[in-house]
């Protein structure tokens, strides 16, 4: 067998039950090898395989024809292996120089130099004084590369080069790396999400998928080949995009001014306005993804909105969700005494665990996922996580851990313990897996208000007691405990199997919001329906609708019937009970069949009499009972109402239909009732109608009658049968 630098042979390595690698093999003989693949397909656990920061439990990697798979990091290293890793992982306090002396040490005869990376960075010339937490993303890059370098690598290993940089930086990155391949003193291997960088750099691409590598291909035949980038890696090149003409310039500008507002720093100013000392003009042409300008007004609307384009691509079915490995996450840099105790306690009761941080320090910890892979899952890459502003810091890796969690497989439980900050993070995750997965949150604001950490997930809100910090016969107890309650529920959680039996024999199950005010209506849907199909009832109090739309995104709903809209109006009016401006988001998500209609949008749900805010008393009420105020809502309000529904609804690419009851929204929109006001409804009515784009598969139909009637009752029915597949036996 001919001698390569790197030859990886039937590579298996495993994070707890998580199958990370599964058989992977590959051959670099010289030159540059790309490796591509979507998020958490195994790529950055191949690179800390190969340098020995992760042990594979079985296969072979050898390096210039010796076996490195048992050594320890340091070992590898010396045999002449560099790496790069995601996320740059420069030391705050040394300065450039101090870097490099430290990495280049006293050999005399090494090819690179620090005066040789100096030639081939001059930024790094010129910020040879500056510490490394005042470098950019591009320049810890270039500092990342150059301390690999240093060493004299036979195999360089580059984990995502080109993550978070400007598009001139990764031009440098990128020719760097051809002019390696060219001088031909090393071979180098690279991770890499820009296909455009990955086909460039590399005469062959190795495709991974699921922890194989799929395919490996030309990569001249992959730069060309947008339908398998799509289909196999979920984007396109970032070159070669199609030119912007001037007509699409002008018509993006014109629809971008109605979205945008200009700021600007004073009276009379003509600065615009700045964030973090960086113009922000609003202007720019969307490339990236070659977005059609019709598209661009409707993207600006929706950039706020918490969704991810890749939800879709890395769905994980929910039977493929259960493991029996608890990840017990959290801040272990402040909290890791605590966090272990949790830990130990679940290994003593014979549960699997995986710990995983959080910290934004920067301050490395034991735990067996470090914070930087997760810092890494943020859209703007670990960058936007390690910053001296610690609330920001905090929302970028909550933001960050949810990206990361919904990709991972096989998992049996999540428990945390923290403060407030802690409960943000650790719940920031919780929220987006599938319910039916353990969540125990150990807090010390578990007593007051939670609403915004458990939204419409089933997270256990455990309360500390005493402050998470330190170990004494108050907290053991209570962390005891916890991770007590945390054991029973993997020791009850099916197994995939069990999961997936059950499944095919259930009824498949329906989300029905309801008020008190459409009881009637829902209670007769249901009765015509439950023979058939598992009817879940959610009241529409703000919290209800974001719980059904969380089961919906968990895929445990077939088909939405959304009667009573009623937490729009709040939302909008402000009200007590509103929804968020996610709310429809799940339809949008998942495309399952939608049923709608507006229930109770006649009103605005408010607490005692007493608290209706002062600029509403003039108006018309029901005091439904001492605690609940409802206020009937106007003709604008309506109008606002069934707009921003109406652009919701557009935004659903599965089969709708949204029902209009021309009798009245509610009980109390009834004839003789104290709210019916035809007219009020009739421009809600012809809001949605005006906004909504009537498609094949997205209808807007009228009913004679009140919610609450018959022939209503009948449409619901009748629309629900003609969206919804044949019947299954699926959930």
């Amino acid at each position: 067998m001919a001698k390569a630098i790197l030859r990886i042979e039937d590579l298996q390595v495993f994070y707890g039950e998580s199958h990370a690698l599964q058989g992977v093999s590959l051959t670099l003989e010289s030159g540059v090898l790309s490796v591509v693949g979507r998020n958490g397909m195994g790529k950055s656990t191949l690179c800390n395989t190969i340098v020995g920061l992760k042990r594979a439990k079985s296969g072979s990697i050898r390096v210039d024809g010796r076996e490195i798979s048992a050594l320890e990091p340091h070992e590898i290293h010396r045999l002449g292996v560099g790496y790069v890793p995601q996320g740059r992982r420069v030391w705050p306090s040394l300065t450039v120089d101090e870097h490099l002396r430290l990495a280049a040490g006293n050999r005399r005869d090494a090819s690179w130099t620090v005066e040789r990376v100096y030639q081939t960075f001059p930024r790094l010339a010129e910020r040879r004084g500056n510490g490394g937490s005042q470098l950019s993303g591009g320049e810890q890059q270039m500092l990342a590369i150059s301390r690999a370098l240093l060493s004299d690598p036979k195999l360089l290993v580059m984990d995502e080069p080109t993550e978070g940089l400007a598009p001139i930086i990764v031009e440098q990155v990128e020719q760097m790396l051809i002019d390696l391949a060219a001088e031909g003193e090393m071979a180098v291997l690279v991770i890499e999400q820009n296909i455009g960088v990955a086909t460039a750099v590399s005469n062959q691409v190795a495709i991974m998928v699921n922890g194989r590598i799929n395919r490996l291909m030309d990569a001249r035949a992959l730069a060309a080949d947008r339908e398998l980038q799509q289909r196999l890696l979920g984007v396109g090149r970032h070159a070669e995009e199609a030119p912007v003409t001037p007509a699409d310039a002008a018509q993006a500008r014109e629809q971008l001014a109605e979205v945008y507002r200009v700021d600007r720093t004073g009276a009379g100013s003509a600065e615009p306005m700045r964030q973090n000392g960086i113009y922000r003009p609003v202007t720019d042409l969307p490339n990236r993804w070659n977005v059609p300008v019709t598209e661009l007004r409707q993207a600006a609307v929706d950039k706020t909105a918490p969704q991810d384009d890749l939800k879709k691509v890395f769905a994980i079915p929910f039977a493929e969700r259960i493991g029996r490995t608890v990840l017990v996450v959290g801040t272990f840099d402040t909290k890791g005494k605590e966090l272990r105790f949790v830990t130990d306690r679940l290994k003593s009761l014979g549960i699997p665990v995986r710990t995983v941080d959080l910290s934004t320090s920067g301050r490395p910890t034991s735990a067996d996922v470090p914070a930087m892979q997760v810092a890494g899952m943020h859209a703007r890459g670990s960058s936007s996580v390690f910053t001296n502003d610690r609330g920001g810091s905090v929302s970028a890796m909550a933001e960050a851990f949810a990206r990361w969690i919904e990709r991972e497989p096989r998992i049996g439980g999540v428990i945390s313990a923290g403060g407030s900050g802690g409960t943000t993070l650790a719940t920031a995750g919780m929220r987006v897996l599938p319910v039916g997965i353990p969540k125990l949150m150990v807090s010390t604001v578990a007593a007051g208000d939670v609403a915004k950490y458990v939204g419409g997930a089933d997270i256990m809100m455990f309360h500390s007691v005493a402050d998470v910090q330190g170990l004494n016969s108050i907290t053991e107890q209570v962390l005891s405990n916890a991770a007590h309650a945390m054991a029973g529920m993997v020791a009850q959680l099916p197994n995939a199997e069990a999961w997936e039996a059950k499944r095919k024999l259930a009824r498949p199950a329906v989300g029905i919001t309801m008020f008190g005010v459409t009881t009637p209506a829902v209670q007769a849907v249901t009765k015509r329906l439950e023979a058939d199909y598992d009817c879940l009832v959610f009241h529409a109090t703000g919290i209800g609708g974001r719980a059904m739309e969380t089961l919906g995104d968990s895929r445990l709903l077939s088909a939405f019937l959304d009667l009573t809209t009623t937490e729009v109006a709040d939302m909008i009016v402000g009200g007590v009970f509103p929804a968020t401006e996610d709310r429809f988001g799940a339809a949008i998500r998942t495309g399952l069949p939608y049923v709608g209609s507006t229930g109770a949008l006649d009103m605005v749900n408010f607490g005692p009499r007493d608290s209706v805010p002062e600029k509403f008393r003039s108006r018309k009420f029901v005091i439904h009972n001492p605690n609940v105020t409802l206020m009937r809502t106007t003709r604008d309000e309506n109008r606002a109402f069934g707009e921003w529904i109406g652009a919701r609804l557009n935004a659903m690419n599965g089969p709708v239909r949204f029902l209009l009851p021309e009798g009245g929204v509610s009980m109390l929109d009834a004839p003789d009732q104290p709210f019916h006001d035809p007219e009020a409804d009739n421009v809600l009515f012809e809001a949605i109608e005006k906004t909504v784009r009537r498609t094949p598969l997205r209808h807007v139909e009228r009913v004679r009658g009140n919610i609450n009637d018959t022939p209503f009752v009948d449409a619901v029915i009748s629309a629900f049968h003609a969206i919804t597949p044949k019947l299954q036996r699926r959930a």
